[in-house]
């Protein structure tokens, strides 16, 4: 079990003004390209409006980090934003914008516990044998979807075909689940090609290597079961590590010993995520040199706290080709 997956595919950062959003991140040394949102008539013959959610991308060498706004009523979008024009023929937009909605919903829901990370999902390449794994374990998910989403690359943007899938509580709205969206996700070689090109960041980030889900420590052992199901085996104690999937989890009363002064917000919650570096100690002059705050771990490691970073804490790593997980936790 779990032998389908293959580390991280992304990790979401659901903020509030993706404006403010792509400051900070160019701040903490990324490369952050001029974020999509999808153009459609919310009714047929209607005019084409910025509807649902816009995000951006920030491409590492082999998955990237996702910043999600939602679009308000007003339709203000950042002055860098570009539209992508969704073509759907008439009988089949409600359905769409019923989806938009509900995904728009899902996101002002998870706004509303904090701003900060809400969404993890893993690389497969074989996302039919994670659904029928899933299946057979009584995981609740809502099937594979095929989608168009926009890629950039040296040539512009292109739509690449992607599929994925969304795990699903019981009692909860279609693709939840306590902690936020948890799934999976299948890239096409072109797309993951395509995502190459654009990894070069001043920090120096080369992958995103892991994400740390904190929990109550009454809840631990369940949730560890519930994530052995979608992940395989950890590693268990005060800190559980599903490594074929790169997620740490970690119970309330040891995060101090991960990530020193770092609360929770809510529990569970997604508190931080890491990425790997090139060279350590050009990051950390990177980051002085623009005012952000970090704090030591242990050697080759560091990370910025959450209250620096819009709700989700930033880990950096030195890049060692021989373990780019969380292992040494």
């Amino acid at each position: 079990m779990g032998d389908d997956i293959n580390g991280l595919h992304h990790v979401g950062h659901i903020v509030r003004d993706m404006d403010q959003a792509m400051g900070r991140y160019r701040q903490l040394g990324f490369t952050v390209q001029a974020p999509a949102y999808p153009v459609l008539p919310r009714v047929a013959g209607g005019p084409a409006e910025p509807f649902g959610v816009a995000n951006t991308h920030i491409y590492l060498s082999r998955n990237f980090i996702e910043l999600v706004a939602v679009i308000d009523d007003t339709g203000r979008m950042p002055g860098e934003a570009r539209p992508i024009p969704l073509q759907v023929p008439d009988d089949k937009l409600p359905g769409l914008t019923a989806a938009i909605r509900a995904t728009a919903a899902n996101i002002t829901s998870f706004l509303q516990r904090f701003e900060g990370l809400h969404i993890v999902i893993a690389d497969t390449p074989h996302i039919d044998s994670v659904a029928a794994r899933l299946t057979a374990a009584g995981v609740g998910h809502g099937g594979v979807h095929a989608i168009q989403r926009p890629v950039e690359t040296r040539t512009g943007t292109t739509m690449e075909p992607a599929r994925y899938l969304e795990i699903s509580d019981p009692g909860l709205p279609v693709g939840r689940v306590p902690e936020g969206r948890i799934g999976f996700a299948q890239n096409t070689p072109a797309e993951a090609l395509a995502d190459q090109q654009h990894n070069d960041h001043p920090n120096g980030a080369t992958e995103l290597i892991g994400a740390v889900l904190c929990v109550a420590d009454p809840a631990l052992p369940e949730l560890e079961r519930r994530y052995s199901t979608y992940f395989g085996q950890a590693r268990e104690g005060q800190i559980g590590r599903f490594e074929r999937a790169n997620v740490t989890v970690v119970a309330a009363s040891a995060l101090a010993d991960l990530l020193p002064g770092e609360r929770p917000t809510a529990l569970p919650a997604f508190v931080a995520y890491a990425v790997s570096v090139r060279d350590l100690a050009a990051t950390e002059r990177t980051l002085r040199d623009n005012g952000v705050p970090i704090i030591g771990t242990r050697p080759g490691e560091m990370f910025v706290p959450a209250d620096a970073a819009l709700g989700a804490a930033i880990i950096f790593r030195q890049d060692d080709r021989r373990s780019l997980t969380l292992s040494s936790w």
